[in-house]
């Protein structure tokens, strides 16, 4: 190829918003991802994403922002597990499991018995193609404000997730970090429902996690690596689409997953490395 033709995708407008909210969305999303993963919520950014459904649905019928609906509706989701997996002897994902079917089967029911122009596939599985203006100021004031949150905050939440009982004893707020985690993972999603969709907004609030946790040791880090990876994955994604004729998010999260299988494979190549040197020394010893 020659230089034209790789820079041909920068000279589309549709193209240069679609690089845009990649860029945007991508900050929120992967520091998102690393409280998710060290506090063992995976399930929660899954149950959060599909349960936001009936909130945009009833939002339509209602003829008030989409955004709120999908905003209230998440955190329905979120308060609704915690109560109850509190108050019941069944484990939280599986109270998870229950709740977010329970919200999306409500939602695609309110969806078909509607007449309404929205496009399903849109709400599911995103539409970076069609970003407009409005649309990236909405994702940028919400991702903003989040890693914002998380950048100021991400000490308190990361002793929350490893020690509850400490950070009480170090007199924080648990309630407050317990329900403001559960919230901005609901802005995040929100953020990400014009671009990635429902069903791949979870592989973004968690593969970038996962990711740099298998690389890096400390969580400082991890946070900033993980950005790093979204954003290359987001932009590296929507740019081989164009070529590839392609959805931009699932060739995302294609790029992620493979990224996964490598930093996976350079754990256990490290870590089998470290045992025969360990075997080694030993015998030496012997």
């Amino acid at each position: 190829m020659d230089l034209d033709t790789l820079l041909m995708p920068f000279n589309f407008a549709f193209m240069q918003n679609a690089f845009l909210i990649s860029i945007i969305i991508s900050v929120p999303t992967a520091l998102l991802s690393c409280f998710l993963v060290m506090k063992g919520w995976a399930l929660m950014g899954d149950a959060v994403s599909h349960a936001v459904l009936p909130g945009i649905v009833l939002a339509y019928i209602l003829g008030i922002p989409l955004i709120i609906g999908a905003f209230l509706a998440g955190m329905t989701c979120a308060i609704a597990t915690g109560y109850l997996s509190t108050n019941s002897r069944v484990k939280q994902d599986t109270v998870m499991g229950v709740v977010f079917s329970g919200m999306f089967g409500i939602g695609i029911v309110l969806y078909v018995s509607v007449d309404t122009n929205m496009h399903l596939d849109h709400i599911l599985f995103g539409n970076m193609l069609g970003i407009d203006g409005q649309e990236l100021w909405t994702a940028g004031v919400l991702s903003l404000g989040v890693s914002l949150l998380l950048g100021l905050k991400w000490r308190d939440w990361l002793l929350h997730s490893f020690d509850p009982a400490q950070a009480k004893a170090s007199g924080l707020w648990i309630n407050w970090l317990h329900y403001g985690l559960l919230a901005a993972l609901s802005l995040t999603i929100v953020a990400t429902l014009s671009a990635v969709g429902l069903i791949l907004a979870i592989g973004l609030l968690i593969a970038p996690g996962a990711i740099a946790f298998l690389i890096v040791r400390t969580f400082s880090t991890m946070l900033w690596l993980s950005v790093l990876i979204c954003m290359a994955a987001m932009l590296l994604g929507t740019y081989a689409s164009f070529f590839l004729d392609s959805a931009p998010a699932p060739t995302i999260i294609l790029i992620l997953t493979t990224l996964f299988i490598v930093a996976f494979t350079r754990r256990q190549i490290l870590t089998r490395r470290s045992s025969m040197k360990v075997t080694s020394g030993k015998a030496v010893d012997l």
